[in-house]
């Protein structure tokens, strides 16, 4: 699927490049030129916006499989590390190509999002200038912004695609799903891969093309008013993908939501395939059937926990104005960070415990609490923060969008 949204992304791609024109002057012209002028442009761009969308549920939905079923095991390990760099290759193709329009949501959205950068230790306030090209958004920011979705991240999932590829065919091709109770070496019935294999790739490359087209033609790409440098939408939101990130910098101080957060997290990513597993749980779901409980346990608590702390925290509570005589970076920063840590903790000593687990079901637990965690606080930012972002409950939502 993720193949088939490429190619439909380099297709459309290509044809929207005869359009546009990556001007601040020319830009937002462009796009209206296109969608209003140009015969099939709206679906052209239509479809373009939503594969790029679509790609980035369906990259991450394969991050997840990929996780649940343990196939970054050995021999596997670094083709994990090669798809979560194509996972945020792709995150970072969506995030260039929302600025594109220069419209007033795109270049709010990426202004909040580049303003993050300020807060890396060093080298925050470089790399925002070297991205922005410049101390603010202007003329080269859309160059810049151009040429990494039109030019660098094309080629580099060109190049990192079918070596993905190649290792998992090195690897013995995909892993076989399997019952808890068989062994690791357990082969399914091997049929020849053609036609049986291509004729079920064909069908659903048909079918999300289908699929795609006809959500296409229901829903337009957003495009709001052209981008006005002096006046901010109210409220102003960072792309959906990205509300996560901005919805912890109203819980934490920027530095610890905006880098060293983050940052903590890609690396444990990147080390989950080499861990010292207690098994080798390749094939089966969650681990065993006992990681399927605890699975479960863990996601009904962050679906339970994590709304309440965000009320909490919202109605009263205020480290900083508890502890006046500490650095904001300590009381909003550090403080909540390790009061959530030593939770996190306890939780993976707790469940570990009551449940004799190994640490495959552990650490697979501890990754379901935080990433249904952070699954609520980006529905949180999304759809339950209003005017001046505050947050709003659902009855006010109902009625904000009336």
């Amino acid at each position: 699927m993720a193949v088939v949204l490429v190619l439909m992304l380099f297709g459309t791609g290509v044809l929207l490049k005869f359009a546009y024109q990556p001007i601040p002057e020319k830009a937002y012209a462009s796009v209206l030129r296109l969608q209003n002028d140009i015969f099939f442009g709206q679906l052209i761009r239509n479809v373009h916006h939503w594969s790029g969308n679509f790609l980035l549920v369906v990259t991450f939905l394969h991050l997840l499989r990929v996780f649940f079923t343990g196939a970054f095991h050995p021999p596997r390990q670094f083709n994990w590390v090669i798809g979560l760099g194509m996972f945020f290759a792709v995150v970072i193709s969506n995030f260039t190509g929302y600025l594109l329009p220069w419209d007033q949501l795109a270049f709010w959205a990426v202004t909040i999002c580049t303003s993050m950068l300020e807060y890396i230790p060093g080298a925050g306030e470089w790399l925002q200038q070297l991205i922005l090209g410049g101390p603010e958004m202007g003329p080269t920011t859309l160059t810049n912004f151009f040429a990494i979705h039109t030019a660098i991240i094309p080629a580099f999932l060109i190049i990192l695609m079918p070596f993905h590829f190649w290792r998992v065919r090195k690897a013995g091709g995909l892993v076989i799903p399997r019952a808890p109770e068989e062994g690791s070496q357990t082969r399914g019935e091997s049929v020849p891969g053609i036609p049986n294999l291509i004729m079920r790739e064909v069908v659903v490359a048909l079918v999300l093309i289908a699929f795609i087209l006809v959500f296409s033609v229901m829903f337009s790409a957003p495009l709001g008013d052209k981008a006005n440098p002096g006046l901010s939408p109210n409220p102003t939101k960072a792309p959906w993908y990205f509300m996560g990130i901005q919805e912890m910098l109203f819980h934490f101080h920027p530095l610890f939501a905006a880098f060293i957060i983050p940052i903590f997290v890609m690396g444990a990513l990147v080390l989950v395939p080499y861990i010292n597993y207690d098994t080798n749980s390749s094939g089966v779901w969650f681990g065993s059937r006992k990681g399927r409980r605890m699975a479960l346990v863990s996601a009904v608590t962050a679906l339970t926990l994590t709304p309440l702390v965000i009320i909490a925290d919202e109605l009263f509570m205020d480290f900083a104005a508890w502890m006046p005589g500490l650095p904001t970076v300590v009381s909003n920063g550090l403080l909540p960070v390790t009061i959530m840590a030593a939770v996190v903790i306890g939780f993976y000593l707790l469940m570990k415990k009551k449940y004799a687990a190994t640490n495959n079901d552990a650490i697979q637990a501890i990754f379901v609490l935080l990433l249904v965690a952070f699954f609520i606080l980006m529905v949180t930012g999304i759809w339950f923060r209003g005017t001046g972002m505050a947050l709003m409950w659902p009855w006010q939502v109902g009625a904000a969008t009336l």
